[in-house]
């Protein structure tokens, strides 16, 4: 897809994180901010968000994502730009789900539409796609069959935080099976993950 890129005054640090910090969420994803890694930029935010969690701040057995906004004013190369947002969201699927050649296409599609449908402006995206299939053995046998999928992907915003926050969002719940408007409704086409 072409960059979208349209003349806007650049947000200072502190007004997109109060743009991050003021997004309302459906009811059915819990956003919080984390610990912000260190080393990656002189300044950053990062949330985690989980569907349906059974517990604050713990994993959701549903699907779960992290969102990190980086800024550097020096620039980097490859960021062309001094933002970066940097994206993980990963969903428990059933087997039959996790081997259909096209997921992986349809995770970057369903990231790239949310972007797009919220008019967010961006260029150099970039990202991977995995699925995994896994089985049980001894011990672990009783578990079955599973799969799961991660997306893990990269741009460089421009204007408003907001949408991208936003897109970043209905991904995690799309992973998840729940698209939007689909607010507490029940989870389908997901296997909840196995806890130690």
């Amino acid at each position: 897809m072409a960059a979208h890129r349209l003349p806007t005054e650049p947000p200072s640090f502190e007004r997109a994180t109060a743009d991050l910090r003021a997004t309302e969420f459906r009811s059915d994803l819990s956003v919080r901010e984390i610990p912000a890694p260190t080393g990656l930029a002189p300044e950053c935010i990062a949330l985690a968000g989980d569907v349906r969690p059974e517990q604050e701040g713990v994993d959701s057995p549903y699907g779960t994502g992290r969102f990190i906004l980086l800024h550097d004013p020096d620039e980097p190369e490859p960021w062309e730009g001094a933002w970066r947002i940097v994206c993980f969201a990963q969903a428990p699927l059933e087997p039959d789900i996790g081997v259909d050649p096209l997921l992986a296409d349809v995770a970057w599609s369903w990231l790239m539409d949310a972007l797009d449908s919220r008019h967010a402006q961006y260029h150099s995206a970039s990202g991977t796609a995995t699925k995994t299939l896994s089985k049980g053995f001894g011990a672990l046998s009783a578990e079955g069959d599973g799969a799961q999928i991660e997306l893990r992907a990269s741009w460089s915003p421009l204007g408003s935080m907001r949408p991208h926050v936003e897109a970043w969002a209905e991904l995690v719940c799309m992973l998840a099976g729940l698209p939007p408007g689909s607010e507490d409704i029940a989870v389908f086409g997901a296997r909840r993950a196995a806890r130690d």
